[in-house]
């Protein structure tokens, strides 16, 4: 296997690439970037300065990553994602002179291991996505999401409940819930579900 960039990618001086990952054309990742081990960065991806991605992520094509987002292990980012980094966004101060970097404080994005991000979805600056959590694609999610919940629409919310292997999960009585795929059990108590 080995690590592979493809020619037209761009990985800056600072930039770390794990073991046996891809950074396919025209993507671009910035100087203090980590990228983890087994990943697969599409094209035309742009991974901003010091945006931590784990392992075994897989970012797709047109994906924006934006400082200082931190991606767990094995998360999907879907087509043309934005991960967002600031609450209120200008171009100029009040006297109309060029905001800088020191104008603003970024408000990064945290996606914990295994979630998944639909294709155009938005997910606005200082927010958490759940672990294994699903996000349908197209939404706008402009607050923290429950791991393992369904999350759909502008602004997203919660219309469910999947497990591991991204499958909603379906009732089993007395609060407990079954994946039809795996069989895995999960319970539900106030308002979050943890494997049974």
């Amino acid at each position: 296997m080995g690590t592979f960039i493809e020619p037209t990618a761009v990985v800056e001086d600072g930039a770390v690439i794990g073991d046996d990952t891809k950074v396919w054309a025209l993507s671009q990742i910035r100087p203090g970037a980590r990228v983890g081990s087994e990943c697969n960065i599409g094209r035309n991806v742009f991974v901003d300065e010091g945006v931590i991605v784990g392992d075994r992520c897989k970012v797709q094509n047109n994906a924006l990553l934006y400082a200082p987002a931190v991606l767990g292990d094995g998360v999907f980012i879907g087509p043309a994602v934005v991960l967002t980094n600031d609450r209120h966004p200008r171009a100029v101060n009040a006297d109309l002179s060029l905001k800088d970097a020191s104008d603003w404080d970024a408000d990064g994005i945290t996606i914990e291991d295994g979630a998944a991000v639909g294709a155009r979805t938005v997910i606005v600056a200082g927010t958490r996505i759940g672990a294994w959590s699903l996000i349908g694609a197209g939404s706008t999610v402009t607050r923290d999401t429950l791991p393992y919940g369904l999350y759909v629409g502008a602004p997203a919310r919660r219309v469910g409940w999947v497990g591991t292997e991204g499958v909603r999960l379906e009732p089993a009585g007395d609060g407990r819930w079954r994946c039809p795929v795996s069989g895995d059990e999960f319970v539900e108590a106030d308002g979050r579900l943890t494997p049974a």
